[in-house]
């Protein structure tokens, strides 16, 4: 997984996607409409910002807090699928599949969100090329991260998945003044996120803490050793 890429995809859209912005790029009517129909949404910890199946009539651009997208698999466990921070956008693939929701979006912390009604962001899609430009590099980016996990669950080891995971979490979401990483996970979705049982990243979890790789404090985990984690993980930074 190339961060350094998302990072710079992540900026971009979010120098573009902005009042500012689109003032810039937008007639005085297309801007006053946009600035008519978008709606500043905030979503509890916990709550769900869409549903799996259900019909898209907008987007999320998230302006502050983290959510999780998911789904369900055929036994009713749950597939994380991945993290969205602020500065993120959801809920456009579906619309511009003209499909319903493919996967739940719930809030992780305080969320709040920016929502644009659909016909908005279309038409924003035909008339501000640089949206277009910078959606379309997200998309392209996140076809090959698609392509990624694949690999990543096919032919890592469960502990080599826990030690990428742990450094993307970390890149991703950043971290608190005492370093810890900012999400609190339960070990059934650590579990869920690199594929193993619950009691085999409890096991994991344990292990790296007594080899001195993390810190753990309840739901709170803290990378102590990068560098350890790195060649465990065969990540490339």
């Amino acid at each position: 997984m190339s961060l350094e890429k998302q990072t710079l995809i992540e900026e971009n859209l979010q120098k573009v996607f902005s009042d500012e912005s689109f003032k810039e790029m937008l007639s005085l009517e297309d801007f006053n409409a946009y600035l008519s129909a978008k709606q500043t949404l905030k979503f509890h910890k916990g709550e769900t910002i869409f549903e799996d199946g259900g019909t898209p009539n907008g987007v999320y651009f998230l302006s502050k807090g983290t959510a999780k997208l998911s789904k369900q698999g055929v036994y009713g466990k749950e597939q994380i699928l991945r993290f969205i921070k602020e500065g993120d956008l959801i809920g456009y693939r579906s619309l511009l599949c003209g499909e319903d929701f493919q996967a739940k979006a719930e809030a992780m912390t305080e969320v709040e969100a920016q929502f644009l009604p659909s016909d908005i962001f279309l038409h924003l899609l035909e008339v501000a090329p640089r949206l277009s430009f910078v959606m379309l590099q997200k998309i392209a980016f996140e076809l090959g991260e698609s392509a990624n996990t694949v690999t990543f669950l096919a032919q890592k080891t469960v502990r080599e998945r826990l030690a990428e995971i742990l450094l993307l979490l970390e890149q991703k979401l950043g971290t608190d003044p005492e370093g810890f990483i900012k999400i609190s996970l339960t070990r059934e979705e650590i579990a869920n996120i690199i594929g193993t049982a619950t009691e085999s990243a409890i096991r994991l979890i344990s292990e790296f803490k007594q080899d001195g790789l993390i810190e753990v404090e309840g739901r709170n985990l803290k990378i102590l050793n990068h560098d350890k984690l790195i060649k465990l993980g065969h990540v490339v930074m």
